[in-house]
């Protein structure tokens, strides 16, 4: 073999090799339209999941045409100073932890400050309109590991059940240190235990 057919050779060696190695490392391409397509069908999936959200929000809304505007706070009644650092859960109807009362900002989740004087309980929105709760209104306290919208391992919330207009409404809190001075501070003023439970 001549010197010219080796060169030849070994050039055509070096092209396949070179061919081997550049399928070896060629990555699929993805076709720019199609991935155009399936980013449009999520969004268009993630859009119809918020649409029948709201939609569903609004047709809680207009069953619940009936609860009253929420109470106006008293002037002079609470101090400006001291409450109980909360988390505002929700308010639902009384028993029923998944029915959440969407009108009037009930069912708007909150960090809050609760004050609790002898005229009743003011708890204090941030973003979120204050919910008082008059004395002649409370009709018990209890604790409870969750309801809409918070679920907790041990029983971390308190309850508040009170009477709004016709409904009777259960409003829920989480204090950030602890249930004790939220219970304390509810049972020194109205004649109710957060040990009683519900009845089965």
């Amino acid at each position: 073999m001549n010197l010219s057919s080796m060169n030849l050779s070994s050039m055509n060696l070096s092209s396949m090799n070179l061919s081997i190695l550049a399928d070896q490392h060629s990555a699929p391409v993805t076709h720019l339209g199609q991935r155009i397509l399936w980013t449009i069908v999520t969004l268009a999936a993630i859009a119809g999941i918020y649409l029948l959200m709201w939609r569903g929000w609004k047709k809680r809304q207009a069953r619940q045409a009936d609860v009253p505007p929420l109470n106006e706070v008293p002037e002079g009644v609470f101090p400006g100073e001291g409450g109980v650092e909360a988390v505002y859960v929700s308010s639902t109807s009384e028993g029923d932890w998944l029915d959440r009362i969407a009108v009037h900002g009930l069912g708007e989740r909150s960090n809050a400050v609760v004050r609790v004087a002898q005229a009743g309980v003011l708890v204090e929105r941030e973003g979120a309109t204050d919910v008082f709760i008059p004395a002649a209104a409370i009709r018990g306290v209890r604790l409870a590991t969750g309801m809409a919208g918070k679920y907790l391992r041990d029983e971390g919330l308190v309850v508040i059940t009170w009477q709004h207009g016709d409904r009777t409404l259960d409003t829920g809190l989480k204090p950030r240190h602890g249930t004790d001075e939220l219970v304390r501070a509810l049972e020194a003023h109205f004649a109710v235990s957060a040990t009683e439970r519900p009845s089965e």
